[in-house]
């Protein structure tokens, strides 16, 4: 459904040229890697995602332990015994399984870290994107960095160096995916 509405959506730009529309295109992706403030906060994200994994692992590391020794010694333990291990192990499975959503849950602390790292770094983009288009008279700015698929792009509509400079951000040497 999407790609059937890029798709019209480019031949309406295509099949229209009276309207003399200008359009241009960015590699979010691109733009973002370049940013300083950016790839600090992509680094810090990492490194609390890395701690959280490890925090999970060590529970279900010690909950697989536990297993293993009643299944050692449920032979010898009494009936009322057996049900009280039973449920140590699943009131323990359930604690990594409910910090495991608590930390990377749809709403959990990586969401709400990514959005206060990321997200105000994004709208800076978004909103130097918009003032650009506004001020050039664009009618459309693509990203090739989305899923949209775009198969060919002439370079002379690549804005991203204009954007970084709005941005106040020097772009590194480092070639980009497609190149």
């Amino acid at each position: 459904m999407k790609k059937s509405v890029a798709f019209l959506m480019l031949m309406v730009l295509f099949a229209l040229p009276s309207f003399a529309q200008k359009y241009a295109y960015i590699d979010s992706e691109y733009i973002l890697g370049n940013m300083p403030e950016y790839v600090e906060a992509q680094a810090e994200l990492d490194r609390l995602a890395a701690e959280w994994q490890k925090e999970i692992e060590v529970q279900f590391t010690r909950i697989d332990s536990m297993y293993k020794k009643y299944q050692v010694e449920s032979i010898t333990l009494p009936a009322n015994m057996k049900k009280k291990r039973e449920e140590a192990i699943i009131a323990a499975e359930k604690e990594a399984k409910d910090l495991q959503k608590k930390r990377f849950g749809k709403d959990g602390d990586l969401f709400k870290k990514r959005e206060e790292l990321v997200k105000p770094i994004q709208d800076r983009v978004f909103t130097a994107i918009d003032e650009y288009a506004k001020d050039r008279g664009y009618a459309f700015i693509f990203d090739t960095a989305g899923s949209m698929t775009i198969v060919y792009a002439d370079p002379k509509w690549d804005i991203n160096e204009e954007i970084m400079n709005k941005l106040g951000v020097t772009p590194s040497d480092s070639p980009t995916e497609e190149e």
